[in-house]
């Protein structure tokens, strides 16, 4: 494969992480479908008979697809904060995940709520799938989600060439366990929290670019989704486009000419490491 046209002065390269560099959707998925195959098999006596059925039903496409709209339903949280505050919490986004799971379940009557008046949050009753202990464990999965097959190998060869730093929109203790949980060998973890805002505000990129003392024309943004690579085209840096399953959420801007570079083989990665000139073997 011959290399693309690269920018001689191009030194760091920031990466979108979810959906990018972690497997978002599947490792959700993957996650619910074995917790609830090990609750099923652990002690079937705590679990009530209508909620066991149900469970036992789920298929596995049924969890993936719950997995979707609870990440949909934690963008609407984003969103709702951005137009009442112009600002995000992102420790407030990950609470309120690990808040929305129960609610999802019970929809699905795989939680059986009860109502407690001290408190306004569904609490989780006898004969449930889980307890309220393995929801919370449950409702931190985005601390554990599983790098796609190419992404440790082309970092390891992207490294040899470039500084490879995060740049994502969550806070940077979540960041910091979803790298050490997943072995990415990132050099630098930088997330939205630490310059006070969120993607594709200009001030994440150019004060990313500014903290690693690089000019917005030395950086790359290495993302899967074109919203997010606009923004950064926006600000001066290079562009490359990842594709990664199901992660692109605004197909309609595919007619803009948004990336520089464009991966679209399953080796992600590893790929765009030759495609900048890196020697693979």
């Amino acid at each position: 494969m011959t290399t693309t046209s690269v920018p001689p002065q191009l030194r760091v390269l920031f990466f979108d992480v979810f959906g990018t560099c972690v497997a978002q959707r599947p490792s959700v998925a993957d996650e619910l479908w074995r917790a609830a195959r090990e609750a099923l098999e652990s002690d079937v006596s705590l679990i009530s008979s209508e909620v066991r059925t149900k469970a036992t039903n789920t298929s596995y496409e049924e969890w993936d697809e719950l997995g979707a709209e609870w990440n949909k339903e934690g963008e609407k949280f984003v969103r709702s904060s951005i137009a009442n505050h112009g600002a995000v919490d992102w420790k407030a986004v990950d609470e309120n995940r690990i808040a929305l799971l129960p609610k999802l379940l019970a929809r699905r009557g795989l939680i059986i709520p009860r109502e407690d008046a001290s408190t306004t949050e569904l609490q989780v009753g006898e004969g449930s799938l889980w307890n309220e202990s393995q929801l919370k464990h449950l409702g931190r999965v985005w601390h554990r989600l599983n790098p796609w097959p190419d992404t440790c190998r082309g970092l390891e060869l992207l490294n040899r060439k470039f500084s490879t730093v995060t740049l994502s929109n969550t806070y940077n203790d979540l960041m910091k366990h979803l790298v050490a949980h997943s072995s990415i060998p990132f050099k630098h973890v930088y997330t939205a929290d630490m310059f006070q805002s969120f993607k594709p505000n200009a001030k994440v990129y150019l004060g990313a670019a500014e903290k690693m003392g690089v000019k917005p024309e030395q950086c790359a943004l290495v993302a899967a989704h074109l919203s997010d690579l606009k923004g950064a085209k926006a600000c001066g840096f290079y562009t490359l486009y990842v594709e990664r399953p199901l992660e692109e959420k605004n197909p309609e801007l595919l007619k803009e000419n948004i990336p520089n570079l464009w991966i679209k083989d399953q080796d992600g990665f590893v790929t765009l490491a030759e495609r900048l000139g890196i020697q693979v073997v």
